[in-house]
């Protein structure tokens, strides 16, 4: 049997698979999980079509969007639009009561 690394790219098949995983990263607060996971959705749908999208480097996508990057919040958003997502704030607490 051959054990490999876990990689989440590998199981993000459809947009609610995106969804939920991204909102999951969200709930820690925690940027560079979100940025890590934003990488993994990215990987998912093919790093070098987001880098066209956004007009960013893939290289420095994959640095950005890893375990140790830290995007800045125009990579982010370009990132997430060419993931047909956007970003949005609520108030907390709002979602509990949802």
């Amino acid at each position: 049997m051959e054990l490999r690394p876990f990689d989440a790219a590998n199981h993000l098949q459809t947009e609610e698979d995106i969804l939920f995983y991204l909102e999951a990263a969200m709930e820690g607060n925690d940027a560079r999980h979100i940025a890590s996971a934003l990488g993994d959705i990215a990987r998912s749908r093919g790093m070098s079509e987001i880098a066209k999208r956004t007009g960013l480097g893939r290289q420095a996508l994959y640095k950005a969007l890893s375990e140790n990057g830290n995007p800045t919040l125009e990579t982010l958003t370009a990132v997430l639009s060419a993931l047909g997502l956007e970003l949005t704030v609520q108030r907390r607490g709002d979602r509990e009561a949802a």
